[in-house]
């Protein structure tokens, strides 16, 4: 069997830029440093931040204690806890990933530029939700353009999206604000990584016969990476650790194709590749 990486695939530069800034900031051994909600979306690299840097996870500000650094996830926070965040006196160090402070920066000059804010995104997401705290003006997340149809939208909208989303969905939804609105301003803010990672997968699953993607499962690229791989390989597989592979996916298969979601650390998708190996070894030899 045949196994292949997606051209693209991993750790994005604002991931990598987030784990070298945790690992910097370990100190000495009774410093202790904490991201305020997970520092990306994979449990795997947290255990190992935490393990070897001594770098906790809390699920927000009200649960720092005694640590003598707060560290801002790649997702960000909200302007808020932000803010409140710098009056405590605790180091704080921003971990936000550039191609989501974009977002947040546009929210704010457009909303208070008189433009309501529509987001293509989850209202769930962390990032989402910090997005939308910086917004002056009412702000509309949505899904897809059926969830736009009873929306009351003023004459003038800004619209931006999730920065892990895919650029059709996007631009579905800002063609139907074009037939809406009378003034559109768009700002296409999904990250290039995201871009190219979800064309790498294209590429891959339409000629492999099995797919395996790498990664958190709460990850948004990473489940948006396997949408794409699931509608071109019917076989493919979502799995946040080599020990979730099952081998009987594997058996009479000639091309594995595998990719990773942006959060995946090279580690893990190596371990990964191992096992792969492991498998086509006993049933594809």
């Amino acid at each position: 069997m045949k196994i292949e990486l997606a051209k693209n695939y991993g750790f994005c530069f604002g991931v990598k830029r987030a784990i070298k800034i945790a690992e910097n900031s370990a100190g000495s051994q009774d410093s202790t440093s904490a991201t305020i909600g997970e520092l990306i979306h994979n449990s795997l690299e947290i255990d190992r931040l935490k393990d070897n840097f001594r770098v906790k996870t809390l699920k927000n500000i009200n649960e720092l204690t005694d640590e003598k650094k707060a560290i801002i996830r790649t997702h960000g926070i909200t302007k808020g806890d932000l803010e409140r965040l710098k009056t405590t006196g605790i180091e704080v160090i921003d971990a936000t990933c550039p191609f989501v402070t974009k977002p947040q920066n546009i929210a704010e000059k457009m909303s208070n530029e008189g433009y309501e804010i529509v987001i293509f995104g989850d209202i769930n997401h962390p990032e989402v939700r910090g997005v939308m705290s910086y917004s002056t003006k009412p702000v509309h997340v949505v899904l897809s353009q059926e969830e736009l149809a009873g929306a009351k939208l003023p004459q003038k909208v800004a619209v931006i999206s999730q920065t892990t989303k895919k650029i059709e969905e996007f631009m579905t939804i800002v063609t139907h604000l074009m037939q809406r609105v009378k003034e559109v301003r768009v700002f296409n803010t999904i990250c290039n990584a995201t871009l190219e990672n979800q064309e790498a997968v294209r590429e891959l699953a339409s000629k492999a016969d099995v797919m395996v993607i790498v990664g958190g499962k709460n990850s948004s690229n990473t489940k948006q990476l396997y949408l794409i791989s699931k509608n071109l390989c019917k076989d493919s597989y979502l799995i946040e650790s080599q020990e979730e592979l099952n081998s009987s996916w594997f058996k009479n298969k000639k091309h594995c194709g595998v990719s990773a979601g942006a959060s995946t650390p090279e580690w893990v998708i190596q371990n990964v590749i191992k096992e792969l190996e492991n498998i086509d070894k006993i049933y594809n030899s």
